[in-house]
């Protein structure tokens, strides 16, 4: 989109959600649900009224709008609301879905043994078990390096950065599976993770009845 393309009002919020140093994604998803809404009044948002925030919030819940997809839309449009229009008084109609949170099932030893030994080759099974084993998430395990294992003490796998915005550095016991049991085969293991990358992203996720954790 072209700066000429954008309203000063866009731009106002763009501004706004850059000033608070919001996530690239975040401003993107944020300004797709204020369009939404303003498609649904056919007018600017600007322009809103608290009957048209219960409106539109009905007119999600009757088209079958997901939950995820409501509470972000809800989100997107209190910040609109609060901060770019200083309309506080409108974001007061906005109401979240809360969502229950569902068990996840976990697999048992047995089962995990027998994902491990299913990894077609070395450098899978290296991967899948530096995940499970450290409970690394898979944007983790691509970015490891051999500096980031304590091999002398053979204890720690640094982990130096995390998802979003936030750098991390925390401690994590090395998994315990064969493969990556002794130092040598440690290194190895950390060395061949990022040329894999792009197949484990594929192959780590499984279907939520499995999920791994």
């Amino acid at each position: 989109m072209t700066e000429q393309a954008v309203s000063p009002l866009r731009r106002r919020m763009i501004e706004d959600m850059t000033i608070r140093k919001f996530a690239q994604k975040t401003q993107h998803d944020y300004v797709q649900r204020v369009k939404d809404f303003a498609t649904f009044l056919g007018r600017s948002p600007n322009t809103a009224k608290t009957e048209d925030v219960r409106g539109f919030q009905l007119h999600l819940t009757s088209s079958g709008a997901g939950v995820p997809k409501i509470n972000t839309t809800i989100s997107a449009l209190r910040f609109f609301f609060n901060v770019t229009l200083d309309r506080p008084d409108l974001s007061r109609q906005l109401a979240t879905i809360h969502e229950p949170r569902k068990v996840p099932v976990v697999l048992s030893p047995e089962e995990v043994v027998q994902f491990l030994e299913a990894a077609p080759g070395l450098k899978y099974k290296a991967a899948f078990s530096v995940a499970y084993g450290a409970g690394l998430r898979v944007s983790e395990v691509a970015t490891l390096k051999v500096s980031d294992i304590d091999c002398a003490a053979s204890r720690s796998w640094r982990v130096g950065r995390s998802s979003g915005r936030y750098a991390t550095s925390r401690a994590r016991s090395p998994p315990r599976h064969d493969t990556i049991r002794n130092r040598p085969t440690m290194i190895v293991t950390v060395s061949i993770i990022s040329s894999v990358y792009a197949v484990s992203t594929t192959k780590l996720s499984t279907p939520k009845s499995k999920a791994i954790h």
